[in-house]
């Protein structure tokens, strides 16, 4: 059986989650092509890529939301057409896709059945939390940006049948887990500058960031800025004591699971990351409306806490690809 998994390379959470599901699809004998689509991610994947595509990526501003400017500037309508045009969805038996726009149009322009495993599936979910406040254009993005027939979605918690908790990567489940004094923290939407200029405002706290704009570290006072790379952000999370980041899904899923204390920051302009902020304070998580000195308080609040989550998230790879394989390929299974 032939499967093609097309996976957005926007942000590091898509990739993180094929890390696990692939191997599982590979343990069942698939035939598997891999396509990754999109920029402004920091995590590869330890397997051959057999389509890259530049896609429709949503470029972090530095300012706590997305740049609409830049993600517009860097837009090529022509190229992504021709991208649509040539992928060859029809060589393949089955189309899984993790929110990836150039195969899911593919599909749907040639009529060939496309299956959604994903995040953004189950935050589409009317079970699942939602803000009080609704963003059209965010729905219409979310709902649009990569269409699909079929969909398995991934939430904080399982909100109704068939939604699954986060797939927790081996590198999380297996790491050695201590509590130092440090704080690790991933805000790619926000500047260096305005990162440290807020968190050296937090006295007896030392900071340790991890940084989308910065090729080189650097510490300011109690701030110690330096890139993102895999392995080191891995044990700066099993060593911390808390996790401030952004309300994406693989980094608050990481530090539940890790039982670390955990505040977010939403991304302003990004209904996705509003509707996990709502999921997360139902849980109990901390949640700041941006990174500035009205949230200092409460970020010292945070600081000041004992308290953490954990939540023992069950390892599900092996499960999601046998579900999606009986209902979607019987024949194969």
């Amino acid at each position: 059986m032939k499967v093609l998994y097309a996976i957005q390379g926007t942000g590091n959470g898509h990739l993180s989650r094929a890390r696990d599901l692939i191997p599982a699809l590979l343990d069942r004998g698939v035939a598997l092509d891999l396509l990754v689509s999109g920029t402004q991610a920091d995590l590869s994947l330890p397997y051959p890529v057999r389509y890259r595509f530049k896609g429709m990526s949503f470029i972090f501003g530095k300012q706590g939301g997305v740049d609409f400017w830049q993600t517009y500037r860097k837009a090529n309508s022509f190229r992504v057409r021709e991208e649509v045009r040539t992928l060859p969805v029809r060589e393949y038996d089955l189309v899984l896709n993790d929110f990836e726009p150039v195969s899911a149009w593919a599909c749907k322009l040639k009529n060939i059945p496309c299956i959604g495993v994903s995040h953004q599936a189950a935050v589409l979910s009317p079970a699942a939390p939602q803000p009080d406040r609704k963003d059209p254009v965010g729905l219409f993005v979310l709902r649009n940006y990569a269409p699909v027939s079929h969909q398995y979605g991934f939430h904080f918690q399982a909100y109704e049948e068939g939604m699954f908790t986060p797939i927790i990567g081996k590198g999380i489940r297996e790491a050695r887990i201590s509590e130092g004094w440090h704080y690790t923290v991933y805000l790619p939407a926000y500047s260096d500058a305005r990162i440290v200029s807020v968190l050296s405002q937090v006295p007896g706290v030392q900071w340790e960031v991890f940084s989308k704009h910065n090729a080189s570290p650097f510490r300011h006072g109690n701030v110690q800025v330096r890139p993102i790379e895999h392995d080191a952000f891995l044990e700066s999370i099993a060593g911390c004591r808390g996790v401030l980041c952004a309300a994406g899904f693989e980094t608050p899923s990481e530090t539940l699971f890790l039982g670390k204390k955990l505040c977010v920051v939403p991304m302003k302009n990004q209904y996705e990351q509003q509707c996990n902020a709502v999921a997360l304070s139902q849980m109990g998580v901390p949640v700041l409306d941006g990174l500035s000195a009205d949230t200092l308080p409460a970020l010292q609040e945070w600081v000041g806490q004992e308290k953490a989550l954990q939540v023992p998230y069950p390892d599900i790879a092996g499960v999601v690809v046998d579900r999606v394989l009986e209902a979607h390929a019987p024949v194969f299974v």
